[in-house]
Formats: structure tokens, sequence, C-alpha cells
């Protein structure tokens, strides 16, 4: 990470991007549940970002990045790589700029992320699904059309907008003794690390089957080799380098959960919260039940990233 790296990625420019995006997106609400609570073990206090208008809280990231651009350089429109939630949060950022936007999206994505996109007037171009082939797509696109490329995890500005959440959250309830978010790419979870500042402790949650973070920071380096295999496909994507190093800089803990538990989380989520999320944002209710000893009696704050499922494609169907 580079000096000015280092600098853009604080707790200060957290609280800048929320102050920027403050007329973009939504405070979302904090639910609890006595019937989870008594479950678990511990006080859940879950933050609704799939409340947010394209379903998932990549809107935050997106919106802080686009503000960044002046019109001289948002001109050929922005692009960028998704699975879904953040290219439906740049394509809706971008609309409410007039200008274009295209996203590259891997083969089997989800669709109802997929219609979201759409819907919001992006352009969407197909490619294999792995990461070398999203990055040199993208890579193609740009040079092109000239239009920016906006990643969906590994910057600044990303990141920043990402921490808002939690930002947010530890706002809403100051008293959290833990925070647990889903880890993809790791812009929310890097994010959440800077947002919370030491003020509590950050658990990243992982898939089994998409565990590269836990690896590389077994390892000590970003490993970027693993193939994905898991039902949360919001949380395939390989974690970014900017990312990466504020996750092994914070010291975070990463909790790895496999897929049955994640499906036994989302259906707990939709009987007794009455929320629909899918299957990336169930996860940190799924570590929870899966790793009780870590957090008996504590009061937790868990992130519902998204909630966009394909009702055609539930995983228990």
């Amino acid at each position: 990470m580079s000096a000015e790296e280092q600098e853009s990625l604080t707790h200060a420019a957290v609280v800048d991007a929320a102050l920027r995006i403050a007329d973009a997106v939504e405070q979302t609400p904090v639910l609890r549940s006595d019937v989870l609570d008594e479950r678990c073990g511990v006080k859940l206090h879950f933050k609704c970002e799939h409340l947010q208008a394209i379903g998932a809280f990549k809107l935050r990231g997106a919106s802080h990045a686009l503000a960044s651009l002046d019109m001289a350089q948002a001109s050929a429109g922005v692009c960028t790589h998704s699975s879904g939630n953040h290219g439906a949060a740049l394509a809706l950022a971008a609309r409410q700029r007039g200008i274009a936007c295209t996203v590259v999206v891997p083969e089997g994505a989800n669709a109802q992320k997929l219609a979201n996109i759409q819907q919001y007037g992006a352009r969407i171009v197909r490619c294999a699904p792995t990461q070398a082939a999203r990055e040199q797509t993208l890579s193609e696109i740009q040079a092109q059309t000239g239009a920016i490329p906006i990643p969906p995890y590994d910057h600044p500005d990303i990141i920043c907008g990402q921490g808002t959440a939690a930002l947010e959250l530890l706002q809403q309830q100051p008293d959290l003794e833990g925070l647990l978010v889903p880890v993809g790419g790791g812009g929310l979870l890097a994010g959440s690390l800077l947002a919370a500042d030491g003020h509590c402790p950050v658990w990243g949650c992982e898939p089994a089957g998409a565990d590269d973070t836990a690896r590389s920071l077994a390892a000590g380096k970003r490993l970027t080799d693993l193939q994905p295999q898991t039902i949360c496909d919001g949380l395939r994507a390989v974690v970014g380098r900017l990312n990466f190093s504020v996750i092994q800089q914070h010291g975070a803990q990463i909790l790895t959960v496999d897929d049955e538990a994640v499906i036994e989380a989302m259906q707990l989520l939709w009987r007794h919260l009455k929320q629909t999320v899918e299957p990336s944002a169930a996860i940190t209710l799924a570590a929870v039940l899966r790793h009780p000893e870590q957090f008996r009696g504590r009061r937790l704050g868990l992130i519902l990233s998204g909630g966009n499922v394909d009702l055609e494609q539930l995983p228990w169907s």
C-alpha cells in the first residue's frame, strides 16, 4: 500500500464519505429478534442494508466513488465488473448523474441481480466466471470506450463508502461489543475496520468454499488462485489488494462458515426477522450460530448486506 493510499484509508475518511453520500443512500434501520437472541445466547442487532434502493450496501461505495469524479472525468461514462450488487449500485449512481455505465458480469450470475442492473439502464457484457476473465474484459471495455473503471471493492473511495454502513450502525448502537460483516472482495470488511477504529472487535464472515481471505491471512500474503464453490454468490470474489492490506494491518479475524449453516441462517432470518435476505447476508448470523463460544453474552452488530434473492433458485428448494 502506498503512502497516499494509506492516508486515504482512515476513520476520518469514512466520516467524510458519510457526509458526501448522505443524500444518495438510506439510513437503514437496525432490527432485533428476541427469538434469535435466545437461540444464539447473544443480543443481536441486525443492520438492514438489504433495504437500500438497489437492495444492498454496495450503493454506499458506488455513490461515494462517483461523488469523487467531476463531470470532465465522468463524461465518457464508468465501467466495472460485478456479480450483481455493485453493478446495480453503479448503474443507479451513474443514472443519477446522467452518465453511461457498463457492467461486466460473469456467467451464472444471480438472475435477480442481473435484472437490477438492467433496470437502472447499464449495458451488460458477459464473461467467463473467473477473476482473470472479469479483469481482462473490463480492461478491453475501458480501452474501447474511455470509461473510468470503478472497481467493486479494491479502491479507497469504495472502501470508505462501504464503511459508512458500520459507522452508521455504531452511531445507532454505540454499546456494541462486536461487529460481524460478510467478506468477499473485502470492501465492507476493510471499511468496517476503519469505521470501528478500535471501538469494538470486527469479524469477517467468509464461506468455507471461498475462504481466500482466511487462507491469505494464514499465509501472510494475498492468495488469488482459489476457485470459489459456495451459494454465497456475492462473496465469490478474491479479496482485493488494498482491502487485504487494511484487514491484515487491523488484525481482523475471519470466521469461515459452510453453506449448510448459511441456508439455516437465511431461513431463520426470513422466519423470525421477516426479512428477505440473500445467502451472502445471512452468513453473519451463520457465523454466530457456528461459533457460539466466541460470542456468548455479547451485544453484536450484524450487517445484512443484501436482499437480492432469485426466488426461482432458492437454496432449499
